[in-house]
């Protein structure tokens, strides 16, 4: 089994790779997505089908005061649609998997300071951290929605 964690950003869309024993988040890379992060949907879904991930963990933004802002709203519609995708996939039998992988929402406020503080202590100058800020904040979504799973 592995989980996929996704953290959209404007200009990259960062991802991570549980192990399969759900354990631990690793970085996988990011997606370049130059101001609009749907058109990373179809490199996803490439990621998707080639490491076998049966569970889509996508940080959902919101605001502080717990409410949804423009960029939550356009998290769940990201979502929809990679859902969407992967079921037209399917439908045409183009898809590598025989299942849909779940797709789930997990608040991500604060995981870009997470991550930028992690990057910090792993002595990485700040000037370098933009490369992969994203990839280091899927990490923290798909390690905070790990840990969750693990207590369930």
């Amino acid at each position: 089994m592995v989980w996929l964690g996704v953290d959209l950003g404007d200009a990259r869309v960062g991802l991570a790779l549980s192990d399969p024993e759900l354990t631990f988040a690793h970085p996988y890379g990011n997606i370049q997505t130059y101001g609009d992060s749907f058109r990373a949907l179809d490199d996803v879904i490439t990621v998707i089908e080639d490491e076998a991930v049966d569970h889509i963990v996508v940080g959902l933004p919101l605001q502080l005061d717990g409410t949804e802002g423009k960029s939550a709203k356009k998290a769940r519609r990201w979502s929809a649609n990679l859902e969407k995708r992967m079921r037209n996939l399917m439908d045409e039998h183009d898809f590598a998997l025989y299942h849909i992988p779940q797709v789930t929402l997990l608040d991500e406020r604060l995981t870009t300071v997470s991550a930028h503080r992690q990057l910090l202590e792993a002595q990485l100058g700040s000037r370098r951290h933009r490369p992969v800020v994203d990839q280091q904040s899927a990490v923290v979504i798909l390690q905070t929605a790990l840990d969750g799973a693990m207590k369930v």
